[in-house]
């Protein structure tokens, strides 16, 4: 499939720069960023690591220290 893609002079000047730093073609730097930008929209809000994530066995719940904080006030600049 084909498209054309149309930059400004200073994005189109900076990635052939790009191009030339890794040895790729422009084209190929194009599509592995599309590529890599519709991985990261396919996956979920949160990566798996952080899904998974259980704690730390020295560190206590969050919900330990409630008793400890002040009220809610009607103002929030008093």
């Amino acid at each position: 499939m084909h498209f054309n893609v149309y930059f400004d002079d200073e994005t189109g000047q900076r990635l052939t720069a790009a191009a030339q730093k890794e040895g790729e073609s422009r084209n190929a730097l194009i599509r592995k960023a599309v590529g890599e930008w519709l991985a990261r929209q396919a996956q979920p809000q949160w990566p798996e690591a952080v899904m998974d994530f259980q704690g730390m066995a020295a560190m206590p719940p969050f919900e330990a220290g409630r008793d400890r904080l002040k009220p809610p006030v009607d103002d929030p600049l008093a």
